[in-house]
C-alpha cells in the first residue's frame, strides 16, 4: 500500500497538546494522510522543543504550559464538534482532557493516561495510586458518563496501543498453526476463550532497541530514543502487571489493589529497578525492565473469561523492556541518584548510525513453544518511510494516525481502548510503516539455562510462573 495514500479528508481544526518526539513524528503523517493545511493545526506546548518542525509546516506553535487552572480557559475557544485534540504531552491530565472534548463535541487521542504534573512522584500518595491501574481505573469511569459521545481514543502509541492489536493477529495466527479452525471473534469473552483453548499462561510485551549514536553519554546527561520525560516517569512508578490464573502464589512485595477491576497487581519497587527474562526472536534471551504500561492491565482485562461471575482464565501480562544502551545507563544513574532527574537530556535522532527497535508481543503456553508477532524496524528504514522519526517513534506514530482515522470513521463511540476497537484496520494502516512484520516462534522458557552458575529457587513444575520470569 502506497504511503501517500489519504485516509481520510479531515475538514475540522486539530490541536496538539506537546511536541516532543512523538508530536514531532506524527505531523508529517497528518499532512499525508489526512489532506489537511497548515491553518487547520495548531500545536500548544510547554516548552520550545517541536517549534523548527511546527514551522516546517506552518503550524501555528502556542508555547504556553497547561494546568489546571488554565486549560479550560486555553483550549476551550479552539475546540468545537468535529475537532480533534490529540495529547501527546506529559504533565497534562487526560482525564480533564477527555471531559472537556466530550463537553465540546471534540475527537480526542493520546498515547498513555498522563496525571497532572507530580501524580507520578507525589509522595503523599500510595504506590496503588500511582499507578497506571489507578489512573485507568479515573479514565474508564469516563466511559458510562460518555457512552455514545465523541470518540476518544486512548492510549493508542506502540505500547500501549499497537501491541494490543499484534496480541489479536498473534492469537489468529496461533489458531492457523495449530490446526485450530476459528471465526475471527467479536466479543472480549470470544478472545479471552480463544487465548485460553490455545493454552496461553502469560504475554510479554518484548521489546529491545539496538540503536546506537556516535555520541557518547555524558556523565549526568539521560538518553534516550522517545521521550525522556515519559520514560523517568513511567520508571519511577511502581512496576506493574496482569495477574494470570495460573500464578500460584503473588510476589512477596506483590499487592492488590482495594478497587477496580482486580486483573492486575503492582510490586513495592520501581519498575526501573526490576528486571524479567524474556525473548525476541533477533536478540534471543535477555533481561528487560518491568516498566509499568497500560497495556499490561488492559490485555489482561480484556482477555478475562468469567463462568458464573467468577474469573476462569486470565493471563499474566507485562513489559519487558531492554531500551538501547545507552539509556540503560542512564537509569542505572538515574537510580543512583534516588530518582531526581539528570539535568541535561538528549534524545537521539540524527546522531544514530545503526539499529533497530523490535517490538512485538510473546505469547507463552502453547504447545508449538513461544510464538513472537510484532514490528522489526531499522533506523534506516524509519529514515526511509518518514521524516523526524527513529525507530521507535516510528512505530508510535503510525498508530496514533491510525487511532485518529479509525475515531473519524466511528464518530460515536465514546471513550474507548485499543483492546476495543477493529484491530484489521489499525494495522491495514499501520503496519507500512513498521518494517519487518515478523511471527517467529521459539524453545526458550525463563528456565532454559538456569542453574548453570548459582542454584537458584525456582517452579520446575511450570514454567511460566512469574517466579520464574522474575530476575531475583
Amino acid at each position: 500500500m502506497s504511503l501517500d495514500i489519504t485516509h481520510f479528508t479531515f475538514t475540522g481544526r486539530i490541536v496538539m497538546i506537546g511536541c516532543g518526539s512523538i508530536g514531532q513524528g506524527v505531523l508529517p503523517l497528518l499532512f499525508r494522510h489526512l489532506a489537511i493545511k497548515p491553518e487547520q493545526v495548531t500545536i500548544v506546548t510547554a516548552d520550545e522543543r517541536g517549534r523548527a518542525e511546527a514551522d516546517a509546516y506552518k503550524v501555528k506553535f502556542i508555547k504556553l504550559p497547561l494546568t489546571p487552572d488554565n486549560f479550560r480557559h486555553v483550549l476551550t475557544p479552539m475546540l468545537s464538534k468535529g475537532d480533534f485534540l490529540v495529547n501527546v504531552s506529559v504533565d497534562v491530565s487526560s482525564t480533564a482532557l477527555i471531559e472537556l472534548c466530550q463537553e465540546r463535541g471534540a475527537f480526542y487521542t493520546d498515547t498513555c493516561i498522563e496525571p497532572w504534573v507530580g501524580g507520578y512522584t507525589d509522595p503523599t500518595l500510595s504506590p496503588s495510586l500511582r499507578s497506571n491501574y489507578a489512573l485507568r481505573e479515573t479514565a474508564l469511569a469516563c466511559k458510562e458518563h460518555y457512552e455514545g459521545g465523541p470518540t476518544a481514543v486512548i492510549t493508542h502509541g506502540a505500547n500501549p496501543g499497537l501491541v494490543s492489536h499484534f496480541v489479536k493477529r498473534a492469537l489468529l495466527n496461533l489458531a492457523r498453526d495449530n490446526g485450530l479452525a476459528v471465526d475471527v471473534p467479536t466479543t472480549r469473552n470470544g478472545w479471552g476463550t480463544l487465548a485460553q483453548r490455545l493454552g496461553i499462561k502469560a504475554i510479554h510485551i518484548a521489546e529491545r532497541d539496538t540503536q546506537a549514536s556516535n555520541i557518547p553519554k555524558k556523565q549526568g546527561e539521560f538518553v534516550n530514543t522517545w521521550s525522556i520525560d515519559g520514560f523517568i516517569s513511567e520508571g519511577c512508578q511502581p512496576a506493574e502487571l496482569g495477574w494470570g490464573t495460573h500464578e500460584k502464589a503473588l510476589p512477596p512485595d506483590g499487592r492488590r489493589h482495594d478497587f477496580g477491576c482486580d486483573a492486575a497487581i503492582y510490586l513495592m519497587r520501581p519498575g526501573a529497578t526490576t528486571r524479567v527474562r524474556t525473548w525476541t526472536p533477533q536478540e534471543g534471551p535477555f533481561h528487560g525492565f518491568l516498566i509499568t504500561h497500560s497495556e499490561a492491565i488492559s490485555i489482561a482485562d480484556y482477555f478475562t473469561v468469567r463462568e458464573g461471575g467468577h474469573v476462569t482464565y486470565r493471563p499474566t501480562v507485562h513489559y519487558a523492556y531492554h531500551p538501547c544502551d545507552d539509556a540503560v545507563t542512564s537509569l542505572h544513574e538515574l537510580a543512583g541518584k534516588n530518582w531526581y532527574a539528570q539535568e541535561s537530556q538528549r534524545l537521539m535522532m540524527g546522531e544514530i548510525v545503526s539499529g533497530c527497535d523490535e517490538l512485538g508481543v510473546l505469547l507463552m503456553g502453547n504447545e508449538k513453544g513461544v510464538y513472537w508477532y510484532g514490528s522489526r524496524l531499522s533506523i534506516d528504514q524509519a529514515r526511509t518511510l518518514a521524516p523526524n522519526n527513529n525507530a521507535t517513534s516510528l512505530q508510535v506514530t503510525p498508530t496514533l494516525l491510525a487511532g485518529m482515522i479509525w475515531a473519524l470513521e466511528n464518530p460515536n463511540r465514546g471513550v474507548v481502548e485499543p483492546d476495543e476497537i477493529d484491530f484489521a484496520r489499525i494495522l491495514d494502516i499501520a503496519v507500512p510503516y513498521l518494517g519487518d512484520m515478523v511471527g517467529e516462534y521459539g524453545d526458550w522458557t525463563p528456565l532454559q539455562d538456569r542453574n548453570r552458575l548459582f542454584p537458584e529457587d525456582v517452579d520446575a513444575d511450570d514454567p511460566w510462573q512469574f517466579k520464574n520470569v522474575r530476575v531475583s
